[in-house]
């Protein structure tokens, strides 16, 4: 939801008084999740009565700021609102020092890629009550070792070590013929020959060395390298590449319990969320996606802040952000996703 140029003009002529209320309004939203009376404000050292601040109030509606619930009810800033205030009037808090240091603790030296980010996400949901999450990026596994469990006639496990040390298995289902002996002799021939590569360079090492006559296996031996190459090549389009944490701090305090059961509904839908991220990745700094800016969180009314961290060249690598109620503290999270962003750029990369 943009503003449009007539509303941006009418904002722009606002005086200091409507800002001042429009401002007083959003940060008791911002804590309560209430609307807002002009009672109460009268109360918070504007110098202005009820009645003053109803029309102010009323100017603020019609402008597209504000929304009043129900007839006798306070008033709410919009989605307009919130854009508004964000991009036009929010004073940023940075990170304090132990909160840049929780945020840093999990890319100790030594911790592998996908913990660092795990405890990294996990970290940042803590902080800012709200679900954290980052992109990983696509990583091509790179070879140490493969191993063969034969299950059964037909059916075996395949257990691949990458360079990084992360372990993964998968099913594989045997051709016909393939015995233990065959599966043995595929696990040495890999992890001695094809130790060091990735997976697709891997297989055109194989096919190579198999039409040069060099790669000294037999026809069923042969057969269970590629199987076995295959079990991780067929399905790197579908590898997860997104890690989502924290989403019990999106019930706890939950003002609409509705609204919290359609995000965490929104949530499930891992494909619609990653190419909502995918559209951080060639920001410049943290983006900001509040309500139904966002197709995905339309319905729950949900805001989300990523922004893209990057590698040694410069190059994007990932998004991290956090997901919560459009009633969240943009103030302290904002720079809080961009502190963790300019960290995961300095020690991940």
């Amino acid at each position: 939801m943009q503003p449009t140029n007539q509303q941006t003009l009418a904002l722009a002529e606002l005086n200091t008084r409507a800002r001042e209320i429009f401002r007083q309004i959003v940060d008791a939203y911002l804590v309560s999740g209430a609307p807002v009376g002009s009672r109460t404000l009268s109360k918070g050292g504007l110098g202005l009565s009820p009645a003053s601040i109803r029309n102010v109030m009323q100017d603020l509606e019609e402008l597209g700021l504000l929304a009043a619930p129900h007839t006798s009810a306070g008033r709410l800033p919009t989605e307009l609102g919130l854009r508004m205030f964000v991009d036009g009037m929010m004073q940023a808090a940075e990170p304090s020092q132990d909160e840049r240091a929780a945020l840093e603790a999990g890319l100790a030296p030594g911790v592998a890629m996908e913990e660092a980010l795990t405890r990294t996400t996990a970290a940042l949901s803590g902080l800012s009550q709200c679900a954290g999450l980052v992109l990983v990026p696509a990583r091509e596994l790179i070879i140490r070792q493969i191993s063969f469990v034969p299950l059964s006639p037909t059916r075996a496990l395949v257990v691949l070590v990458g360079a990084d040390g992360s372990v993964e298995n998968r099913l594989l289902d045997l051709p016909p013929g393939v015995l233990p002996a065959s599966l043995e002799a595929a696990a040495n021939y890999i992890s001695t020959r094809l130790a060091g590569l990735t997976l697709a360079e891997a297989m055109v090492r194989m096919d190579q060395e198999i039409a040069r006559d060099r790669a000294m296996l037999d026809t069923l031996t042969q057969t269970a390298v590629a199987a076995g190459l295959a079990a991780w090549s067929s399905d790197a389009a579908a590898r997860p590449v997104l890690i989502v944490r924290g989403q019990a701090n999106l019930v706890e305090d939950a003002v609409d319990v509705e609204r919290v059961r359609q995000l965490l509904d929104d949530l499930e839908d891992k494909a619609e969320l990653i190419r909502l991220l995918d559209r951080a990745r060639n920001a410049e700094s943290t983006r900001i996606f509040i309500g139904a800016e966002s197709r995905l969180f339309s319905l729950s009314g949900s805001s989300v802040i990523a922004a893209p961290y990057r590698g040694n060249d410069g190059k994007v690598i990932g998004v991290v952000g956090v997901i919560g109620p459009t009633r969240l503290n943009y103030a302290r999270v904002i720079p809080m996703v961009d502190y963790t962003a300019r960290t995961l750029s300095r020690l991940v990369s």
